[in-house]
């Protein structure tokens, strides 16, 4: 049984003739991600105001702590592509808890 979803979310991209040059152009224009420590609950090695930069959303930024990494990783295309975050205040800003129970947030944004 085959369903079609009428509520389908699109980037508007037709990328059925889109030539090299036009897909470096996407690539060159997806921005950077700015990672921000913005709470710290418990004992972390990194301090509120932290921050770091994803020049791309496949180069992560040096000196993060890998398990906070592995959940912003789950993140990084959707900032990068511009889908909205579920965070009703701005939507242009995921608000991301690190693993650990007692450790931090962050806010992950696209910079231009």
């Amino acid at each position: 049984m085959k369903q079609e979803n009428q509520n389908k979310i699109s980037l508007n991209l037709d990328t059925h003739n889109l030539s090299d040059a036009e897909y470096r152009k996407l690539w060159d224009n997806l921005g950077k991600i700015e990672i921000k420590l913005v709470e710290k609950i418990g004992e972390c090695k990194h301090n509120v105001g932290d921050m770091y930069i994803y020049e791309n959303p496949y180069k992560r930024p040096e000196n993060v702590c890998f398990a906070l990494l592995h959940v912003l990783d789950l993140y990084t295309w959707r900032e990068a592509l511009g889908y909205p975050s579920w965070n009703a205040e701005n939507r242009d800003i995921y608000r991301i808890h690190c693993p650990d129970r007692t450790g931090t947030v962050w806010e992950m944004r696209r910079i231009k």
